[in-house]
């Protein structure tokens, strides 16, 4: 894997700062084009549902990867045809919900698993234990293992789950999966009123053990987006190179 498919830069634009739902479009294929060339991966979502999947388009034609962050989740017939839909224009990555079950999630993976990485969403790193506890009676830790455990079964090759939830997982040898984790925050960002719970420097989650990692508003609402996209993956090699010398 290259250094820069190892960032996910998330453009989760809200429509009533950008001058409605076509100003986020806008303002993702300006994202876009600013960080043309890094060859790192855009996430969108909630725009996606709005104006439809031509916007996926719209990126590969800038020369970009995309991510997908729809977390589907219905039943597994539903799914699979959201999944035939995505087909016709499909992206790098695509999110399914681990909560959906073992049959939905299959659903997506045999339609679109040639072509596009289906990521299953363990518990969102919105969550903390409380909340966790009260949805799905165990912790964060447990839910994570049991989702984990589902989406192996599933097919998927790829999950997406809290830092704080890695290195639990890769101390499980039974499972072979992608680990993507979002609720990072560079060692140099600080975001007002953040609605990350469990969060890690890109440092510390790639010592834990995974293998891309999702931020967001520390790069899309910095004043240079490109400094902070290289900044960014200054840090997160450093810490392969810590990693590998660390188990050498």
């Amino acid at each position: 894997m290259e250094l820069a498919e190892r960032l996910i830069v998330a453009t989760d634009y809200d429509p009533r700062k950008e001058g409605g739902v076509w100003g986020v479009r806008d303002k993702v294929l300006r994202m876009g084009n600013s960080l043309q060339g890094l060859g790192v991966i855009i996430k969108t979502n909630s725009v996606l549902r709005a104006i439809g999947y031509t916007l996926i388009s719209d990126l590969h034609d800038q020369g970009l990867q995309v991510f997908a962050d729809l977390k589907l989740i219905d039943s597994p017939h539903t799914m699979e045809i959201d999944a035939v839909m995505l087909a016709e224009c499909p992206p790098e990555f695509v999110t399914v919900m681990c909560c959906a079950g073992i049959e939905g999630m299959g659903a997506v993976q045999r339609i679109l698993g040639e072509k596009t990485k289906v990521l299953g969403v363990t518990i969102l790193t919105s969550l903390d234990e409380e909340e966790c506890q009260s949805i799905f009676s165990c912790s964060t830790k447990a839910g994570v293992l049991r989702f984990a455990r589902m989406a192996q079964l599933a097919g998927l090759k790829d999950l997406i789950l809290s830092p704080q939830e890695a290195e639990m997982l890769r101390g499980k040898k039974e499972l072979v999966v992608g680990l993507n984790t979002p609720g990072i925050r560079p060692a140099w960002s600080l975001v007002p009123g953040d609605d990350q719970r469990r969060i890690m420097t890109p440092f510390k989650a790639f010592l834990a053990g995974v293998d891309r990692i999702v931020i967001g508003r520390p790069i899309t609402e910095s004043k240079n987006p490109r400094e902070a996209v290289e900044r960014t993956l200054e840090e997160i090699q450093a810490a392969l190179v810590a990693k590998k010398e660390a188990s050498s």
